[in-house]
């Protein structure tokens, strides 16, 4: 199974904290740690470990940070001839807050992100695509529009898409604060849309009529970082590999389950075995 992901790359700051900050507070006594991130990353890493072979459309700067971006994608054997290294942008940062629960604050400077753009996509994408929305807008529809297989679009976060774009993604991946901000368009399409609900779990829709729903196993959380990304690769994977709806869904949240039980975004990250172990158990 052969998978593009073209998205951000980013390095994650994480500081672990006793509590998340309110407006103008200030919280001490964090840890802080770094760990390669973006979504676009995260999610390509998620499916290579799952099994498929996976090729990441992306950018960086030219700076000491991309090292750390990219280490565990390379350390993984994720293609990357398809990264660019930009001089006039820093490596994209996420500055992340994480509480005991696992609950997490994210703000998010692109950098090089922001600078990719239509003309570092092939002329046509041949595999299967995953696509967010922390690259520009341009960029993600240009790639939906020059794919010729099974379109993931997971629209995070929040941002006006194309009725395009919306009609041709074969699955849309949203939680409920983005399935909120672009209402009922969501299911205008051919495609099947899955909500997620944290915790709670989530659900599949065609046409607006729920067809599936999952709950995840139940786990201790760590941190959530990472957690909608590895759900977001293991539904693709499962969709493609012909999982019944109900199946599917049950797999991609064990997936984010497994991921919320460790720190960071990409390290977090299941393997196939961990992920059957946790629905086994």
């Amino acid at each position: 199974m052969n998978i593009t992901v073209v998205g951000s790359i980013n390095l994650d700051l994480v500081a672990s904290a006793p509590s998340l900050p309110a407006a103008g507070e200030t919280v001490t006594g964090a840890t802080l740690a770094r760990h390669p991130g973006g979504k676009g990353a995260n999610q390509a890493l998620a499916v290579e470990k799952l099994g498929a072979e996976v090729c990441l459309i992306g950018r960086v700067g030219d700076d000491a940070m991309a090292g750390e971006a990219l280490a565990l994608l390379e350390d993984f054997g994720v293609d990357l001839s398809g990264v660019e290294t930009d001089i006039a942008a820093p490596t994209g940062v996420a500055l992340i807050a994480v509480d005991p629960s696992g609950e997490n604050q994210i703000v998010v400077a692109a950098g090089a992100n922001h600078l990719a753009t239509p003309e570092q996509l092939p002329a046509r994408i041949e595999t299967a695509l995953i696509v967010q929305l922390e690259l520009p807008i341009d960029t993600v529809e240009a790639a939906v529009g020059r794919a010729t297989g099974f379109v993931c679009a997971n629209l995070a976060p929040a941002a006006p898409v194309s009725e395009q774009l919306l009609r041709r993604a074969d699955l849309i991946v949203v939680n409920e604060v983005e399935a909120a901000f672009y209402g009922d368009i969501l299911h205008h399409g051919g495609g099947r849309v899955v909500v997620t609900q944290g915790a709670r779990g989530a659900e599949m829709y065609h046409r607006g009529v729920k067809v599936a729903w999952a709950t995840p196993p139940s786990i201790v959380a760590v941190d959530a970082t990472g957690a909608g990304d590895a759900f977001v690769g293991a539904l693709t994977v499962a969709l493609l590999e012909g999982m019944e709806p109900s199946d599917a869904l049950r797999f991609a949240c064990a997936a984010g389950a497994a991921a919320a039980t460790r720190p960071g975004a990409q390290p977090s990250l299941p393997t196939r075995a961990e992920v059957e172990a946790l629905l086994s158990g």
